[in-house]
């Protein structure tokens, strides 16, 4: 028997109808109290700091790919086009999301579990990166460097992203942040390393080194990691489909796909567009380091004023921020060493602002025991943007320096579309939160915990048509000022 059901009371009403997902939740919906009792943080600050270096030693290495790119296009070291080259950093993404629900599964199977499941993911990193060493045609660097090295990131990435959010409740945003930021810090050593690497001991060894270094910290941190699915009755559904059925679920998933796209091309882009622009190679990873710096401190910065703020809030005015300096300051700013610094300062630090609230986002959607399975739908819906996110950017370019005009201006867009389907789920949860007339304690919690909000049953005693009006006609979260 579970600790919820250990401490559960006298249960409410039941609902008309109740979906198997909910009798699941049951507890969790019906019972916020059972929650309280869990006091926060403790060996949960372990967990944040061996997921930090999880993050840093494959998020990083991700990161780093666009020094990979600009090498790659510069000396066409398997003689293709440049959009073959993007499509390998793009595939790495779209593996790592596609085989989500394998990973879900792993981590939530008695036989595997979440460390064993992580530590197949360290596996699969050196075996990626050693292949890569080997490498000498362009469907060899696809298959490891693309296909291995996503499928690391994915075992990595998905079993260990919602356990940090398992061990806290207050300052679960704080302790995202910190462990989204470890992907910045890996990306600004690992873009300054890397370059330096490939022009001291080639290609061939960086990869090597790079295998023997992940092998070495991911299987350290690995060690550390500790999960508490079973206390919070955590459900691990790969293909959780009804989730689809919650607007604000939809409106969580344009949001995602808009700014991962965006993001993408961003990073990936930033390395080339500085070479483009006439800066030379090492300043041009320097720019890419410091893009990681920023991302690196931007991150618990946004977790931290998350927390009091409101997630969505802090996400939204994020997003909005990012796309007005993609459209202004990188399309006419960033020309200059000066400016390419300013750009990447300004833009690292809340360009993958989705990355730094995903998991707190969806617990306010869907509540806490359901985060692996909304995250596994969330990865398999970011397949595709992921695959030709880079590849999209390429296209766009054009010859001189002014050829990324339209990816800049693409990318902005891209983020300010974001900023509007994230804007319309907060208009959403401020609804919801009136809606269910909490008292002010309540209400606290719902903010912290969607999972004591019971959205479904307030909504099924009123007909369809009167609901669908309501929620039509309810824009007051539009421009509502609260901390949501």
């Amino acid at each position: 028997m579970s600790e919820l059901e250990k401490t559960s009371g006298p249960s409410t009403p039941t609902m008309e109808n109740p979906t198997q997902d909910e009798h699941r939740l049951g507890p969790q919906l019906q019972h916020p109290s059972a929650q309280d009792e869990f006091k926060e943080g403790g060996y949960g600050w372990v967990v944040v700091v061996a997921v930090f270096f999880l993050n840093a030693h494959t998020w990083g290495l991700n990161s780093s790919f666009a020094v990979f790119l600009a090498y790659y296009i510069r000396t066409n070291t398997f003689q293709t086009t440049d959009l073959g080259y993007a499509f390998i950093g793009g595939l790495s993404l779209s593996i790592a999301f596609l085989i989500s629900p394998l990973a879900t599964f792993l981590a939530g199977w008695d036989k595997f579990g979440t460390r064993l499941t992580i530590f197949t993911g360290v596996i699969f990193e050196v075996i990626a990166f050693v292949g890569s060493s080997f490498a000498k045609e362009l469907w060899h660097i696809i298959l490891t460097q693309g296909v291995g090295f996503g499928i690391s990131l994915g075992l990595i990435f998905v079993t260990s992203a919602p356990v940090p959010a398992q061990w806290f409740r207050k300052k679960r945003s704080l302790a995202n942040g910190c462990v989204a930021s470890g992907s910045g810090f890996g990306g600004l050593i690992y873009s300054l390393a890397t370059n330096a690497m490939i022009q001291n001991i080639g290609l061939a060894w960086t990869f090597r080194s790079l295998a023997i270094i992940c092998f070495v910290v991911n299987g350290v941190a690995t060690l550390f990691i500790r999960d508490r699915n079973k206390a919070i009755s955590s459900v691990h559904v790969a293909f959780n489909w009804k989730l689809f059925k919650r607007p604000s679920f939809i409106m969580f998933q344009l949001w995602l796909a808009l700014s991962l796209i965006a993001y993408t091309i961003l990073v990936f882009s930033i390395v080339a567009y500085c070479q483009a622009v006439g800066l030379t190679p090492s300043q041009a990873s320097l720019i890419g380091a410091l893009f990681n710096l920023s991302q690196g401190l931007g991150r618990p910065a946004i977790g931290l004023s998350s927390d009091s703020v409101g997630r969505l809030n802090i996400a939204n005015i994020c997003t909005l921020w990012c796309g007005i300096l993609c459209l202004f300051v990188w399309t006419f700013g960033a020309r200059t060493f000066a400016g390419c610094i300013v750009f990447a300062l300004l833009s690292g630090a809340v360009g993958g602002v989705m990355w730094a609230t995903v998991s707190p986002i969806c617990a306010e959607i869907v509540g806490i025991a359901m985060i692996p399975s909304a995250l596994s739908i969330s990865w398999l819906v970011l397949v595709i943007p992921a695959t030709f996110a880079e590849v999209i950017g390429l296209s766009l370019r054009t010859p001189g320096t002014w050829g990324y005009r339209n990816v800049q201006l693409f990318s902005g867009f891209l983020y300010v579309g974001a900023f509007i389907f994230g804007w319309i789920l907060r208009a959403w949860k401020v609804w919801e939160l009136e809606q269910a007339r909490l008292d002010k304690e309540q209400r606290e919690l719902a903010i912290r915990d969607d999972g004591v909000v019971p959205s479904i049953p307030l909504r099924r005693h009123a007909s369809r048509a009167s609901t669908v009006k309501e929620k039509v006609l309810h824009l007051k979260g539009l421009w509502a000022i609260e901390r949501v």
